[in-house]
């Protein structure tokens, strides 16, 4: 396996690190806000994962090649003991670290995603997001008008338009590689490893409002994570850090402690 460049990020502030991953589609910008306030108490590292956000594009997409690249990182870094966030594919991406390298991670907060196998079902975004012909539309208006045919949520759209950019004077492009996260779609979904187990603290948090974690899922997030506790995010759906950021801070700020 040949050497990947390290992952993209920001860091900000100073004392333990504190590493934050973001969802599919998704980048280390969507974490901005709360990794300032995170930042006046941690170093904080806003994380872009493979083919998403600025880090390097690679055909290969599984959980395996996501955690090894995060375990580059931590090395890169020289780090040691890191609190570790991750939210939705990101908080997978966490799941699987954390049961593979516990030595690393000291305490873990994963976003409104279970340990539990996930049926495919980004089917209309990758859809949508394939039907846009850049030389044609060519204009975030254009784009957005164009994806509005297949995907109807307007926050959704609002979301992916932000992985758009001018890669060149009159050219837009994705800042994913949504080849590779087309293709590699059914691996997004897959479940943590039967028998591992991660036993320092974490801690689950779920949108009020999401069916990601329900009462079905408490059996196998306490199989993997017997230190672990559920808590509800009022209000918030499966951006529960975005649609209520006040909570969400504060439930990590006692967290972590």
């Amino acid at each position: 396996m040949k050497n990947n460049p390290i992952l993209h990020s920001t860091i900000k502030g100073e004392g333990k690190p504190l590493l934050i991953l973001h969802g599919y589609f998704g980048m280390s910008d969507n974490w901005k806000t709360l990794g300032n306030q995170f930042s006046e108490n941690f170093q904080v590292h806003l994380i872009d994962q493979r083919n998403h956000g600025r880090s390097f594009h690679e055909y290969e997409f599984n959980y395996e090649v996501l955690v090894e690249d995060l375990y580059e990182y931590i090395r890169h870094n020289k780090l040691e003991n890191v609190y570790l966030i991750g939210h939705s594919m990101g908080g997978k991406t966490a799941m699987l670290f954390a049961v593979t390298y516990p030595d690393l991670v000291d305490k873990l907060v994963i976003v409104d995603i279970s340990p539990r196998m996930y049926e495919p079902h980004h089917n209309a975004i990758l859809a949508g997001l394939n039907s846009i012909d850049f030389s044609v539309q060519n204009s975030r208006k254009l784009v957005e008008e164009k994806l509005s045919e297949l995907i109807p949520e307007f926050g959704v759209r609002q979301f992916l338009i932000k992985n758009i950019y001018w890669k060149e004077k009159g050219q837009l492009a994705y800042r994913f590689n949504l080849q590779s996260l087309t293709e590699n779609n059914p691996e997004v979904g897959e479940a943590l490893p039967p028998f591992t187990v991660f036993e320092k603290e974490t801690l689950f948090l779920k949108g009020e409002k999401s069916n990601y974690i329900t009462e079905n899922e408490e059996p196998i997030i306490d199989a993997h994570f017997p230190k672990s506790k559920i808590v509800e995010l009022k209000n918030a759906g499966h951006w529960a850090h975005a649609e209520n950021p006040k909570q969400f801070y504060s439930e990590v700020c006692a967290f972590f402690g």
